[in-house]
C-alpha cells in the first residue's frame, strides 16, 4: 500500500522547506514506477496559511489528515513569540498532534522541533534544530538532549532534521529506511541532490572555506572514494594533499567539520552499506572492496553507526524486486 504523509503547514512556515518532504517522496517509485508514498499538505482547520516570506499559501485538508497518516510532517516555521517564552502551544494545534496515533511516524524540520517539544513529543528523545538557536532550545527544554552539530536525528518513531536543506536528507534517509537504497537514490537522482547526507554529518556552522582554492582538501576526498579499497591513513591523505599531517587535519576540519579519520570511516562505511543492499557479496568480500581489511573491522563499524550488524542489515534493507 501507499505510505501516506502529511504535512502540516502552520503560520509562519518558511515556502521552501514546505515543499520538500512532497518534492522527495513523490520521487520515490518501486521498478514500475509507481509512486510508493501519497503526500498531502494540511493546515489548522484548513486554512490558508501565512508564510515567512510576507505571502500566504492555500491549502486542500485540514488538520484530520494527521490521524490518518503513516508519517506526519510539521514542516519548518518560525517560532512564535509565545513559544519562545515558554507559553506553549495554542490550544488547536497541541489537539491536532494529541491527534495523531501512537504508531505514527512523526518528523519536523528545522526549527518545527520547538513545537514536537512543546507537545511533550520529544520526551525522552535527543533531537536536533537549527544550530543558531539549538542554544534557546535548550533552555526551554532542558530536558531533552539537543545536537548542534548534526543533520538529523533518527530517534525511530520521531525524527528532527537541522535547518534548511537537511530536510531533503531526512527525508531521503526515510526513504532509504523505507525501501533500500536504490530507491532512495533514484529519487535523489531525480530530484538532483546528493543522494546520501549521513545524518552525523555536521552543520555547516560559521565555517569559512580556505581563501584559497588551491589548497582545498577536496580533490583529495575524490581520490579517496576512488579508492576506497586500498588501505589509506591519514598520512596517505595528508601526502596526496601535499601538506603536512597537522596542516591537512586542520583544513580538512574546518571545510568538512569532522577530522580526516572519522570522515575516511563514514565513507568506508556508507561504501559497504550501499554493497550489502545492491549486491550478494560475501561480508569478507565487501570489507575488503571498502577498505576495512576484515570483517570484524567492518561489522565493527557498522554497529557503531546503524546499531546493526552486516548480516542483519542486510536482511533489513537489501533491494527486493
Amino acid at each position: 500500500m501507499t505510505h501516506r504523509v502529511a504535512v502540516l503547514a502552520l503560520d509562519g512556515v518558511l515556502p521552501f522547506d514546505l515543499g520538500i518532504a512532497a518534492r522527495v517522496f513523490n520521487e520515490a517509485v518501486d521498478s514500475y514506477g509507481r509512486r510508493l508514498y501519497g503526500v498531502v499538505t494540511c493546515s489548522l482547520g484548513g486554512r490558508p496559511v501565512r508564510t515567512s516570506e510576507g505571502f500566504r499559501i492555500e491549502v486542500d485538508h485540514d488538520e484530520t489528515m494527521l490521524r490518518t497518516a503513516d508519517t506526519v510532517v510539521i514542516a519548518t516555521q518560525e517560532p512564535t513569540p509565545e513559544l519562545l517564552a515558554g507559553q506553549g502551544l495554542p490550544e488547536e494545534l497541541s489537539t491536532a498532534l494529541a491527534s495523531i496515533p501512537a504508531g505514527t511516524r512523526i518528523v519536523s524540520q528545522c526549527t518545527s522541533a520547538f513545537v514536537l517539544a512543546a507537545a511533550g513529543l520529544l520526551d525522552g528523545y535527543g533531537a536536533t534544530t537549527h544550530w543558531a538557536l539549538c542554544d534557546a532550545f535548550s533552555a526551554l527544554f532542558p530536558h531533552i538532549e539537543v545536537d548542534p552539530d548534526v543533520l538529523f536525528v533518527d530517534n525511530g518513531r520521531v525524527l528532527t532534521s537541522a535547518g534548511g536543506a537537511a530536510g531533503i536528507d531526512l527525508c531521503l534517509h526515510l526513504v532509504r529506511r523505507d525501501h533500500g537504497a536504490d530507491v532512495a537514490n533514484g529519487a535523489a537522482r531525480r530530484c538532483v541532490v546528493a543522494p546520501w547526507r549521513d545524518g552525523g554529518q555536521a552543520q555547516f556552522i560559521e565555517r569559512p572555506l580556505p581563501e584559497d582554492t588551491q589548497t582545498s582538501t577536496a580533490p583529495t576526498r575524490a581520490w579517496v572514494i576512488d579508492n576506497l579499497h586500498q588501505p589509506i591513513s591519514v598520512a596517505d591523505l595528508s601526502a596526496h594533499a601535499r601538506m603536512s599531517v597537522r596542516t591537512f587535519a586542520r583544513r580538512f576540519r574546518a571545510e568538512v567539520g569532522e577530522s580526516p579519520a572519522q570522515w575516511l570511516i563514514q565513507r568506508r562505511v556508507e561504501a559497504a552499506r550501499r554493497m550489502l543492499e545492491t549486491t550478494d557479496l560475501t561480508v569478507d568480500q565487501i570489507a575488503s572492496a571498502a577498505g576495512f581489511g576484515s570483517a570484524t573491522l567492518l561489522r565493527k563499524h557498522l554497529h557503531a553507526s546503524v546499531g546493526l550488524p552486516p548480516v542483519a542489515y542486510r536482511r533489513r534493507f537489501a533491494a527486493t524486486e
